[in-house]
């Protein structure tokens, strides 16, 4: 087994009296790219700033590369890039000196991934980032992070101010060729609301509500458990309450939807037992499985 690139044990952050994260544990295999999802004030970007040692948790462990941050933390750093939800930069430097910068704090540095990248974002090298819009700064920003080959790509919220073309070239290119270079040598954390624009991306992720993982799976697993089925009844529909193991249910009329976890087999059984005129059944997208696990809307 190799070993984690991220491994989180029973993580504990308060702010004052509010506990911020609740024995949170995770762990990320190298190569992979992985989601850490959930509401807005969940402790996604309180994880974070615990791994790149940050904040100090009053307890637990935190481990990168097999590393601790409160002790090993230069040699980490020197190895994984992070983009913040809100990035800035010194205002009295141009972007070619932003850049510049930021190259001479890295061991390895592709001139030829900055090149292509600041002309795909169509970036001007002599403009300064004292003029660049909160989009721009995030491009910068992620030119700046891919540019440095690191191990590991760490993003919190990395699309937020991009227009809806640039966001799907990012992640579907960018990101996508990033780790395809070095195949099973690169990983990507990636906490996000767009779960849905990541979804051909994530190999495993977290769910987390109230500083608690509710969820951690294998992508691909997740949506063999999480299926939806849809009935439809010759007269009304069997009332919900009749699937009380299923996760969710709606009923209208004739028709029936049911979402299940890892029974769905025999409350498909069920469901056909009742004899429908035609039962659909699908797997749910990652989004989907997030709104199923912690209700409601994600952003």
């Amino acid at each position: 087994m190799s070993q984690p690139v991220i491994h989180l044990q029973d993580l504990v952050h308060r702010y004052g009296k509010h506990e911020a994260l609740h024995g949170l544990s995770l762990s990320v295999e190298p190569g992979s790219c992985y989601g850490f999802f959930g509401r807005n004030g969940a402790g996604k970007t309180t994880a974070i700033k615990c791994l790149l040692n940050l904040l100090r948790p009053q307890s637990g462990s935190v481990r990168v590369f097999g590393l601790d941050p409160r002790r090993d933390e230069a040699e980490i750093k020197s190895r994984l890039a992070y983009v913040p939800d809100f990035v800035a930069f010194y205002p009295w430097m141009s972007v070619r000196e932003s850049l510049d910068y930021q190259a001479s704090f890295r061991p390895r540095w592709s001139r030829e991934t900055e090149a292509r990248l600041l002309a795909q974002f169509q970036l001007d090298p002599a403009a300064p980032t004292s003029g660049l819009s909160k989009g721009q700064r995030t491009q910068l920003a992620l030119v700046g992070a891919i540019a440095s080959e690191p191990e590991l790509l760490v993003l919190d919220e990395p699309t937020s101010g991009l227009d809806p073309m640039v966001r799907r070239e990012f992640i579907r290119t960018i990101i996508g060729a990033y780790q395809e270079a070095a195949p099973g040598k690169r990983t990507v954390f990636v906490s996000t609301h767009l779960i849905a624009e990541f979804e051909g991306l994530i190999d495993g992720f977290t769910i987390l509500d109230q500083g608690r993982a509710v969820l951690e799976s294998n992508a691909d697993e997740a949506r063999t458990k999480f299926r939806r089925f849809r009935a439809r009844f010759d007269g009304d529909a069997p009332p919900v309450t009749a699937f009380p193991a299923a996760k969710s249910a709606r009923r209208d009329g004739r028709d029936l939807e049911l979402v299940v976890n890892g029974n769905g087999d025999a409350i498909l059984d069920q469901l056909r037992a009742c004899k429908p005129l035609s039962v659909e059944t699908e797997s749910l997208s990652l989004e989907e499985i997030v709104v199923a696990t912690i209700g409601g809307n994600v952003s």
